[in-house]
């Protein structure tokens, strides 16, 4: 298994004010059931600019600021998916709250 170093600072002020980050950061603050979490899905206006940057990186090198915009949507999509799957195994046995 490899574990990737970060090697450049990460701006939290910025990085927290975009869009996507909020988005979840709001949808967390609510007080999700662990059925809501498992149902979760970024916005549509999130998923089509995480589609974008990708399709980008596909075609030329990204600039400083879209590698750490695409680096802010993975940390986030990884995040998620490991609290669906703590998430899915509260389904499994039972325990909801």
């Amino acid at each position: 298994m490899t574990t990737m170093v970060r090697t450049r600072p990460v701006n939290v002020q910025r990085e927290f004010s975009l869009p996507y980050y909020e988005n979840v950061l709001e949808f967390l603050a609510n007080g999700p059931s662990v059925q809501d979490i498992v149902n979760y899905r970024p916005s549509v206006d999130a998923q089509s600019r995480f589609s974008e940057l990708l399709e980008v990186n596909r075609q030329r090198a990204l600039t400083a600021q879209e590698e750490e915009e695409l680096d802010h949507y993975v940390r986030i999509d990884r995040m998620m998916a490991l609290l669906k799957a703590k998430a899915y195994g509260r389904l499994g046995s039972g325990k909801t709250a």
